[in-house]
């Protein structure tokens, strides 16, 4: 992969979690909470999830190892998640801004939430945000389906049909 390439991924991840909202705005308040049995409990709970491992990503990449996730609870509705987002969607930007073809290569060392320390290169943390997030809209889909509410497509060539590139 190279910066280009890493750039259209986040374009992708950005327009794919604005989806997933957009969605999720249409539960209403017993319905965004309400315990479906999944990995995180409920649609608040997974999209916190989503923006809670996009958050600290965006944190070990500027070289600091966060403790703990961000609380679900927070996020009492969809309007606190979408304002928690737009910072850390600002923040994935800046590190997108001063990447370049090599400096994805750059090994990066962190402490997970465990305090185990682990390392990968850039790039490979940052495919794996993307991955992490689609994974776990894929379960918000399935939840919002549950609940009644139809989902938006997030797949990929849905994205490229969107933004009329289908390169």
């Amino acid at each position: 992969m190279n910066k280009m390439d890493i750039e259209r991924l986040y374009t992708y991840n950005r327009w794919a979690n604005a989806q997933t909202l957009i969605a999720a705005s249409r539960l209403n308040a017993e319905q965004f909470t309400r315990d479906l049995a999944s990995s995180h409990a409920s649609v608040r709970d997974t999209l916190a999830h989503i923006l809670a491992a996009e958050w600290i990503w965006v944190t070990r990449w500027r070289g600091t190892s966060p403790k703990a996730l961000l609380d679900p609870k927070e996020f009492p509705g969809v309007d606190a998640l979408k304002l928690k987002w737009a910072e850390v969607e600002r923040d994935q930007a800046g590190v997108i801004r001063e990447l370049s073809d090599e400096s994805l290569a750059r090994m990066i060392t962190y402490t997970n939430t465990k305090g185990e320390g682990w390392t990968y290169s850039l790039e490979r943390m940052m495919q794996h945000v993307v991955n992490h997030s689609s994974y776990h809209r894929g379960q918000v889909t399935t939840m919002l389906r549950q609940l009644g509410v139809e989902p938006i497509p997030t797949d990929l060539l849905f994205f490229a049909d969107a933004e009329g590139d289908p390169r």
